[in-house]
This record gives C-alpha cells, sequence and structure tokens, in this order.
C-alpha cells in the first residue's frame, strides 16, 4: 500500500456538488435562490483564505448544468476571483451536471482552467482503454496529474455507471506515492444517488494506490474505511441545500491536514437556506372540504426553521386513498392555505394521494401518477420503434415533467435530460 512519504504539512478544503446556477425558473424566489449557490461558495472560499490552506478540492459538480447562462458564468468568476487573488488552487472534476452535451464546445468548466480560476484535471484514455495522467501544464489549463508540496492530486471526473469496472486501470496508470485522487463517483451503501456508484469492494482497491480519495456526486456526507479500519475515502456532501429530503442530512465541507503521514479530516458545518418537507396524511377523507380542513390543521401546526421562517423553501406532500377527486386539489387551492401560515420563498406541492373506492374492472385505487404512467405507455405501444424501451420512456416524460411543473430546469438542461437517455 502507498503511503505518505515524510513530508511538509499541507492543508486543503475538499468540497463538491456546489451545483452554481440552480434556481426555480419562472418563480418569485428566482433571483434569491439563484444567489444561494453563490453565497455558500463564497463562504468556503472565504474560509479558506482565512485558513491559509495549500488548495481546494472541488470533487464535480460544480454547475447545476452544463449549459450555463452567461450571468452564471460571470458570477462564478467573481466568486473566484478572491482565491485565485490569494495564490490558493482550485483544483476541480467534472460532473455528471457539468457535462457539455454538444462537443464540438469548449466547456465553461475548461474555459475556466484556461483562464487560471480553477485547474481541471482530466485523464486520457488509450486505444485499449488504459489510463494516462498527464502532467498538468499550467498554461493550456490542461492535464491528469498535478502536484502541490509533494502530494500527487489525480482528477478523474464523471465516468459512468460501469465506473467500478475502471478502478484496476486507474490504479495501474499510477505509480508516484503520497497520492490523492478527486472523483466524481458515488460509492453504494453510503450514497443515496442511484446512478453512477459503485460496490464499496470495488472501490476497496483505491486505498492501494490513494491515501485520500476526495468523492463527490452523493449529496449526504459520508465516509469509506478499508477493512483494516483506515478511513480512505471522503464525500463532504453538498453544502447547499439542492433537492427536498437534503434537509435531513449535515451539510458542509471537509477540512483536511494530512501529517506524519497521516489524514485528519474535520467536518465543518455551513448554514444553507432552510428547507421543510410537510408530509400530510389525507387517509380516508370523503369530501374535498373535509381534505382541505386536515391540510390546514396540518399547516397551522407546521414545525418551522427558528430563523428565516418565512425564507423557507417548502414542500408539502400530500398522500393517502381519499374518496373525492385528487385532481380538485390543485396547487392554487392548497397554495391559498399555505399563505396565511407563512410565505416560504418558494413552494412545491406533490399530489400523491389515490382514489378510494372500487369501480368494475378497476383497482382498489389509482393514483395520479399510475394514470399518467399507463396513458404514456400506451401511447408508446403503438409505435412499435419504441419496443423494450417504453418503461424508461415513461419514466423520462415524467421526470421532464416534473421538472418542468417545478421550475427546476431550463430548455438547456432539459434537453441535457433527453440526450442523455
Amino acid at each position: 500500500m502507498h503511503t505518505l512519504s515524510p513530508l511538509p504539512s499541507i492543508r486543503f478544503i475538499h468540497t463538491a456538488d456546489i451545483h452554481l446556477g440552480k434556481s426555480y425558473h419562472r418563480s418569485p424566489a428566482e433571483g434569491e435562490r439563484f444567489e444561494d449557490f453563490f453565497r455558500m461558495l463564497g463562504s468556503i472560499i472565504n474560509d479558506a483564505i482565512q485558513e491559509q490552506v495549500d488548495f481546494v478540492l472541488l470533487a464535480g459538480d460544480l454547475f447545476h448544468t452544463g449549459h450555463i447562462l452567461p450571468k452564471t458564468f460571470a458570477r462564478t468568476i467573481e466568486v473566484l476571483t478572491p482565491l485565485k487573488n490569494a495564490g490558493i488552487p482550485c483544483i476541480a472534476v467534472e460532473g455528471n451536471h457539468d457535462w457539455i452535451h454538444r462537443r464540438d464546445n469548449i466547456s465553461w468548466m475548461e474555459a475556466l482552467s484556461q483562464m487560471g480560476y480553477l485547474h481541471l484535471l482530466r485523464p486520457t484514455r488509450s486505444d485499449d482503454g488504459s489510463y494516462y495522467f498527464a502532467p498538468f501544464d499550467y498554461t493550456t489549463g490542461q492535464g491528469g496529474v498535478i502536484t502541490i508540496k509533494g502530494a500527487h492530486i489525480y482528477g478523474l471526473g464523471y465516468i459512468g455507471t460501469q465506473a467500478g469496472s475502471h478502478v484496476e486501470r486507474i490504479c495501474q496508470a499510477v505509480t508516484t506515492k503520497n497520492n490523492i485522487l478527486l472523483f466524481h463517483v458515488g460509492i453504494w451503501s453510503y450514497s443515496p444517488v442511484e446512478i453512477g456508484a459503485m460496490k464499496p469492494e470495488e472501490a476497496l482497491l483505491l486505498a492501494d494506490s490513494f491515501s485520500y480519495v476526495a468523492l463527490g456526486h452523493g449529496h449526504k456526507p459520508y465516509t469509506v474505511a478499508h477493512k483494516n479500519g483506515r478511513i480512505f475515502a471522503y464525500n463532504p456532501g453538498s453544502p447547499e441545500c439542492v433537492n427536498f429530503g437534503e434537509e435531513r442530512y449535515p451539510k458542509g465541507y471537509y477540512l483536511v491536514t494530512a501529517e506524519n503521514e497521516t489524514y485528519h479530516h474535520q467536518f465543518i458545518p455551513v448554514t444553507p437556506r432552510p428547507m421543510l418537507t410537510c408530509s400530510i396524511d389525507l387517509e380516508g377523507v370523503s369530501t374535498i372540504d373535509e381534505a382541505l380542513l386536515r391540510l390546514d390543521a396540518s399547516l397551522s401546526v407546521l414545525e418551522l426553521p427558528s430563523h428565516n421562517r418565512h425564507q423557507v423553501l417548502l414542500c408539502i406532500k400530500l398522500h393517502g386513498a381519499i374518496s373525492c377527486n385528487p385532481f380538485e386539489l390543485h396547487r392554487e387551492r392548497i397554495r391559498s392555505l399555505v399563505l396565511p401560515h407563512l410565505t416560504p420563498l418558494h413552494l412545491e406541492i406533490k399530489n400523491l394521494t389515490t382514489r378510494a373506492g372500487k369501480r368494475p374492472g378497476e383497482q382498489e385505487s389509482v393514483s395520479l401518477q399510475s394514470i399518467e404512467e399507463e396513458v404514456l405507455r400506451d401511447l408508446l405501444t403503438q409505435d412499435s420503434s419504441y419496443k423494450g424501451q417504453e418503461d424508461a420512456l415513461v419514466t423520462l416524460c415524467l421526470a421532464l415533467r416534473e421538472q418542468i411543473i417545478n421550475g427546476n430546469g431550463d430548455a438547456d438542461e432539459l434537453v441535457g435530460m433527453v440526450q442523455e437517455f
């Protein structure tokens, strides 16, 4: 196993999944939510300067989409400038969200690297599939490995669902000691991410070549230990809440010191935008009026953040089998009940209720999503060219619908979802 040789101590910050450019499009909260992610990155950079770290590791998904707006690029330069002026390298890899789908264009990450605001690491691949990490060229902003104070930092962005099968070839390309790997990948059983993760046993081989594996991709923080008990891989999670449900996770980044051949990590908590998911059970209600009364009662006892209670991001989930028509619980009706209790910065509503009661030939309950899925599947099965892909296409259509309804995706991002399929 490669271990860190006696070298000057190094200190660095490890963060990931910043998601600059994320907002709620066509929402009154669009501008404020857009700034949340820049404020978070700016606070981490301020900490890096104050702590006088040797470098900052950014393990992918700097941006929420590869096709960013010019204002997003301009704000990114503005936020990264103090780090550049302080002479602290920001070493980054691309995540799945950073990908640009039209490869004839230079990506925004490549542009930032060429301009010196970050150092983007990418390996090259040979025809037989082997990896090569070229030394980073500060003039062109290209390379696969960069050396700082005797530590060799290798970069590997998102490589897809087969990442685990690449580990052996990655390790074979590493001939140095005192190595750090920057890798945008999740680890099964630790990460809530379903796509782009590797099995824990596949990841173990990395511990033989790298003293510190800096992960990204999963928005929940975790560490991975070898069978001998040594922690070798670290995922800080996303510092800002990106999606509803993440409010359950600690939010922060790692401040890391390597000294006497040992890495010491400290999780530094941050304060993201307050986010709240409220699940309301409407099981058994027989009329819309009864459903609205139960909804209002649940909102009246809602536990809100003690600070910025009117700046919270709120998601209301309705569930249960009801005897009335679920379609009558539409967005504006529910919103009118929320406003007397609080004015959230952003409100999302997920109606997961089902229609109770059984008609001849029908199931006991039918959800809105089930109806939508059935209609889409019927349409797709009418064309034989979609045979065998109906389920995947239904999932894609519903995902696009969800993004549009909640204002979470711009046109380029939605096109990207289709192109990735």
